[in-house]
């Protein structure tokens, strides 16, 4: 049971990382490069984190129109523009393991309204959808501050910075919004979409739901180290090699992981 818990441990802490973590690398590209490799890093940052892309392709599931396209992804921008901009500047801060815990529900959230949840299971007509996605990407904004926030900012030119960021992580969401406008508009033309849209929405629900549970773990590795089944160095050890193995190439991460395995 212990290895069991320290494989599953690893695990989890791998895949959390790739989420969302920005490496030593990112952040000496940063103070290398100034604003063009921010703006690098804000595409990245949204190409790579499935917990804004498994969001923004709920968003866009039953969409069919440009123009309700446009409205929704439009409201959720402004969102997460004013607070990322806004919180940065502001340095407001907050553990960002538990605000991604709550970018991870509202994905779950959006499954849940895609299954016409409020209807069949509370009773109820489900929240305006344009004042929830403009609710939710104020909470996505904010979490992309605090993962801004680790970046060495400095003061001279900083505005300029997070507008840099913030205009890769348009960039970013343009690519994948366009990728997801052409996935879907292909599988509506096909008989299996209105088939398994419950089955892909319930699958969706599931992403976010393990994102939490991924999250909350973070958190918890992070505050509360002695509480878990191993003992301090152990545990200490995983984080050491997995953010090693990061800075190395494929074929020396995959040594090293089988020696800390």
């Amino acid at each position: 049971m212990k290895y069991i818990a320290i494989m599953a441990t690893y695990l989890l802490a791998t895949v959390t990382a790739s989420a969302h973590g920005i490496s030593d690398a990112d952040k000496q590209g940063i103070l290398e490069g100034g604003n063009l490799e921010y703006i690098k890093l804000g595409a990245t940052h949204m190409l790579t984190g499935y917990d804004h892309l498994l969001f923004l392709f709920g968003v866009m599931f039953f969409l069919t129109r440009f123009g309700d396209i446009v409205k929704f992804i439009t409201a959720f921008t402004l969102g997460h523009c004013v607070t990322l901009v806004f919180a940065t500047l502001l340095h407001i801060k907050a553990n960002f393991y538990l605000v991604d815990a709550v970018i991870a529900l509202t994905v779950c959230y959006k499954a849940f309204d895609n299954l016409d949840g409020f209807k069949k299971y509370i009773g109820v007509q489900p929240p305006n959808l344009l004042g929830a996605v403009t609710l939710f990407g104020l909470i996505h904004g904010f979490g992309l501050s605090t993962r801004l926030q680790q970046l060495p900012l400095g003061h001279d030119g900083l505005v300029l910075r997070i507008l840099s960021f913030n205009l890769g992580v348009e960039v970013g969401q343009i690519v994948a919004l366009s990728g997801m406008w052409v996935l879907l508009a292909g599988w509506r033309m096909t008989a299996s979409f209105t088939k398994f849209s419950k089955v892909a929405n319930a699958g969706l629900m599931f992403a976010g739901l393990l994102l939490l549970l991924m999250q909350l773990h973070s958190y918890q590795h992070a505050r509360f180290t002695d509480e878990f089944p191993m003992n301090k160095d152990e545990h200490f050890q995983i984080h050491e090699n997995l953010e090693h193995n990061r800075d190395l190439p494929p074929s020396d991460t995959s040594t090293n992981s089988q020696d800390t395995l």
